[in-house]
C-alpha cells in the first residue's frame, strides 16, 4: 500500500456553510497528518458588464466589504486552528477564473490536497455538485475531498 504524506491542505473558502464544513474536515485531517492549512478565497472579477463602467466604484466597494468579511471569518478559523496547534494562513485573490486560481495556487504552493465545499455561496441544492467544485475535481492533479 502506498501512503501519501499530506503536508499542505488548501481549503477554498467563501463563507458558505459548505466551506465551513470543509474547514472542519480539513482541520481533522491536519490533526491526523500534522498538515498545514491554507484558507483560499477567490473573488471573481467583474469586467464592467454587470456593474458597468459608471458603477465600477460599487464593485470595488463590494470587493472591499467581502474581503473584510472573509478576513474576519478566517481569523476566527485561524484561532481555532492555533488552539489545536495547526498552522493556518489565509490568502485572498481577485481573479478572472476561480477554478483556474484554485488550481494555479495549489500547484504553486505544492499543496497535497484540496478540501472544499460541494457548493458555494450561490450553490443550488438541486445540482449534484457546484460548478466551481466540479471544475476543480475534473482538472486537479492532486486529491480533492468534496464536503457537503
Amino acid at each position: 500500500m502506498i501512503t501519501r504524506k499530506i503536508k499542505k491542505i488548501v481549503i477554498p473558502y467563501d463563507g458558505s456553510i459548505y466551506s465551513k464544513h470543509a474547514f472542519d474536515m480539513a482541520l481533522n485531517l491536519a490533526q491526523k497528518y500534522n498538515s498545514k492549512l491554507i484558507l483560499l478565497t477567490c473573488i471573481e472579477k467583474i469586467n464592467g458588464s454587470w456593474y458597468g463602467k459608471e458603477f465600477s466604484h460599487l464593485y470595488q466597494k463590494d470587493v472591499k466589504n467581502y474581503r473584510e468579511k472573509i478576513l474576519k471569518e478566517t481569523s476566527k478559523l485561524e484561532l481555532i486552528s492555533k488552539k489545536k496547534k495547526i498552522s493556518t494562513t489565509t490568502k485572498i485573490f481577485v481573479t478572472d477564473s476561480i477554478v483556474e486560481q484554485i488550481l494555479s495556487f495549489t500547484k504553486s504552493t505544492k499543496a497535497d490536497m484540496i478540501v472544499m465545499g460541494s457548493h458555494g455561496r450561490s450553490g443550488i441544492d438541486k445540482l449534484i455538485l457546484g460548478s466551481i467544485a466540479n471544475g476543480v475535481v475534473q482538472r486537479s492533479k492532486i486529491p480533492v475531498l468534496v464536503v457537503r
